[in-house]
C-alpha cells in the first residue's frame, strides 16, 4: 500500500492567492450559484474518485455554492478538457482530467482545442507514480518478460489523448516491447479485461492499481517515479541509452501533477483566488484526508500558480523531445 502522504505546511507555503480579502470578498459571488465539475472519465477509476472527493470538501468552503460533478468521457480525456477550456470563464466551471493531455498538446494532436498554458489552474491534490501491470492470467511477471514477449503485448487505453496511450507506447519504443493498444477501455474497464484474460498489461497510476495488485489480480513490473517497492523494476535504474533516459525524464515529470483541478482561461482574479482558497480548504481537511486514505488514495497537494508554473514547463520540452512525442503519436495512427 502506498502511504499517504500530506504536506500541509509546504502546501501552505505555496498556496497564492491574489489576496485573502480578495477570496474572502469573492466568495460572495458563489452564494446561490451552481458549480459544475467535470470529471473526464466515466464513473469508477481514479480521476472520479478524487474528482468527487474534491467537489464534495471544496462545497462548504464556499457557502451557499452547490458543486455537481458531471462525468464527461470521450476521446482520453479530450473531450472533457475541451469543454473545460471552452466554457464560461465565470468561475463556475472546474474539472480534472489526465497529464496525458500535455502530450497532446506537444504533438498537435487532432482534436485539442485547448492550451494548457493558459488555463486557470486551481490545484493538484496527488503525486502518483505510473506503473505498468501485467494481469495474474498473462505469462508476463516481470518487465524482463514484457522485453523478451515473442507475440504482441495486449495492452489497453481509453483514447489516443489518455496519458496510459501515450506513455505505454513511449515506453515500448525506448525500451522495444511488441505491443498492441486496443482502445476504448475506461474507468474499471482495463481491470476487468485483465481478471478475465483479455488484456495482459496496463499502464496507469500506483493509486489507481493498488487495490488490484492488492487482491492478487496483477503485479508491477516497472515503476515510473517514485520508489518502486521490492521486487519492481525502476524505469530510472533500468534506462541505459539517451532515448530511454530522456523518455522515463518526461514520463516522471507527470507523475508529480496528479489528480489537478482547472478552469477555463481568465477566471476573474478575485473568483480565481477564492476557488484556489476553497480547494486548499478542502484538501486539507482531516475528513477528506481519512476518505483518501480509505481508498488508498494518496494526497500530496500544491495550489495555484504553482501548478501552473509545472504545466508551462512541461510543455517548454525540446524540439528533440517534442518531435519524438509527434513521432509515437503518429505511429499509432
Amino acid at each position: 500500500m502506498q502511504s499517504m502522504v500530506i504536506r500541509c505546511a509546504m502546501a501552505a507555503a505555496v498556496c497564492v492567492l491574489a489576496n485573502p480579502a480578495d477570496a474572502q470578498d469573492a466568495s460572495a459571488f458563489f452564494k446561490d450559484k451552481t458549480i459544475t465539475y467535470v470529471v473526464a472519465t466515466s464513473a469508477g477509476g481514479g480521476y472520479d474518485v478524487y474528482g468527487r472527493l474534491v467537489a464534495r470538501y471544496m462545497e462548504p468552503a464556499l457557502p451557499g455554492a452547490t458543486i455537481v460533478v458531471k462525468n464527461v468521457p470521450g476521446a482520453g480525456h479530450m473531450v472533457g478538457a475541451n469543454s473545460i477550456y471552452a466554457s464560461k470563464p465565470d468561475g463556475l466551471t472546474l474539472g480534472t482530467f489526465s497529464t496525458g493531455l500535455v502530450y497532446s498538446q506537444l504533438s498537435d494532436a487532432p482534436g485539442v482545442k485547448f492550451d494548457l498554458g493558459k488555463m486557470s489552474w486551481i490545484g493538484k491534490a496527488a503525486s502518483d507514480p505510473h506503473v505498468i501491470v501485467t494481469s495474474a492470467k498473462s505469462p508476463y511477471k516481470t518487465f524482463a518478460d514484457l522485453r523478451n514477449a515473442s507475440q504482441p503485448i495486449q495492452v489497453s487505453a481509453g483514447g489516443v489523448g489518455a496519458f496510459a496511450y501515450t506513455e505505454m507506447r513511449m515506453v515500448a519504443r525506448a525500451f522495444k516491447l511488441n505491443i498492441n493498444v486496443i482502445l476504448g477501455y475506461t474507468g474499471t474497464d482495463t481491470e476487468m479485461a485483465m481478471r478475465r484474460g483479455e488484456i495482459d498489461a496496463n499502464l496507469g497510476s500506483y493509486s489507481s492499481y493498488d487495490g488490484f495488485v492488492r487482491n492478487g489480480f496483477g503485479q508491477y513490473v516497472l515503476q515510473l517515479g517514485g520508489t518502486p517497492p521490492a521486487g519492481v523494476a525502476g524505469a530510472r535504474a533500468i534506462a541505459v541509452t539517451d532515448d530511454e533516459k530522456a523518455t522515463v525524464a518526461l514520463i516522471e515529470s507527470q507523475t508529480e501533477l496528479g489528480r489537478f483541478t482547472a478552469g477555463p482561461p481568465n477566471i476573474p482574479a478575485d473568483r480565481l483566488a477564492a476557488l484556489r482558497n476553497a480547494y486548499r480548504v478542502a484538501l486539507e481537511n482531516p475528513e477528506l484526508q481519512a476518505q483518501a486514505a480509505k481508498a488508498d488514495r494518496p494526497v500530496e497537494p500544491l495550489y495555484g500558480e504553482e501548478v501552473a508554473q509545472r504545466i508551462r514547463a512541461a510543455l517548454n520540452q525540446t524540439p528533440e523531445m517534442i518531435a519524438l512525442v509527434k513521432e509515437i503519436t503518429a505511429a499509432a495512427k
